[in-house]
């Protein structure tokens, strides 16, 4: 038979309702002991026995304890005076013997070790409760944490099938691309290929990056070398534009026309300088 989660939200609410503590269990064994509060003579509390809690159950204990040790004294000390007494007043006296106290002794320590020995076997037996109460209620605790994010499942769950039910509604028309219309693991597999070339581009920019002021400085140096090189292109350009126009003067007979008109000018001014006496 199948269950939905309402059954078993509704099992776990029915268990919730029974309340589990250790007071209610140990109603059973105490319901044959009713102390009436009147006839206490102990100054604790009477609201303890008819609303316990663990602050007053444990100064009861306490303080049963410390009663409870001071009638263990007084009744070993009116038995004791009572024994003496008899055997005192008896007729005939009663003699106990060295032989009788070592036999006593023997006996009081086998029951003394005894007696430890429960004591011990007792207060493992309270650990064990102890830390088995403490695991019980840390599982408590985790259920009804996760009874109650069980009970909120269901409208979750109700709110996020509306959710698609209207983000479906509200899809346009498939894309016709390939790998917008891929299943889930093709597109992770498509989307760590492309991740992985994408790290392969970062990695050769970065490299491009380091190697960018190096580049810079040989180029540079490429420019300082070019400039020399580019006056002397100047130059030869300019020669050769000189010697281009000479030869063509030359063939137009315009060469030996500026050449004596030269000479002329340059007799001039010699002649000009001896007349006028300025010395160059």
């Amino acid at each position: 038979m199948a269950y939905s989660h309402e059954n078993t939200l509704e099992a776990l609410a029915n268990l919730q309702t029974q309340e589990l503590s250790i007071i209610r269990l140990s109603e059973p064994i105490i319901a044959t002991y009713t102390p009436d509060p009147a006839k206490r003579t102990s100054d604790v509390s009477a609201d303890a026995f008819e609303n316990p809690s663990p602050a007053s159950l444990a100064a009861d204990l306490s303080h049963y304890k410390e009663l409870f040790s001071k009638l263990r004294f007084s009744y070993l000390e009116q038995v004791t005076k009572e024994k003496f007494l008899r055997a005192i007043v008896g007729d005939p006296p009663q003699i106990i013997e060295h032989q009788e106290n070592v036999e006593l002794e023997t006996q009081l320590v086998e029951v003394k070790a005894s007696l430890k020995a429960q004591k011990v076997e007792v207060a493992g037996m309270v650990e064990e409760l102890e830390a088995r109460g403490r695991e019980l209620s840390k599982r408590h605790e985790t259920i009804s944490l996760q009874t109650t994010q069980l009970s909120t499942l269901p409208s979750t769950i109700s709110a996020l099938e509306s959710t698609i039910t209207t983000l479906r509604a509200q899809q346009t028309a498939p894309s016709t691309h390939p790998t917008l219309s891929l299943p889930l693991p093709a597109t992770l597999d498509l989307l760590s290929s492309r991740q992985n070339e994408l790290d392969d581009l970062n990695y050769q920019l970065k490299t491009l990056q380091q190697a960018l002021p190096r580049k810079n400085r040989e180029l540079e140096r490429l420019q300082s070398e070019l400039k020399p090189l580019e006056v002397q292109k100047s130059t030869a350009v300019s020669a050769a534009k000189e010697a281009r126009r000479r030869k063509e003067e030359a063939e137009s007979g315009l060469g030996d026309e500026l050449e004596l008109k030269g000479r002329w000018y340059r007799g001039v001014e010699v002649g000009l300088r001896e007349m006028l006496g300025v010395q160059v």
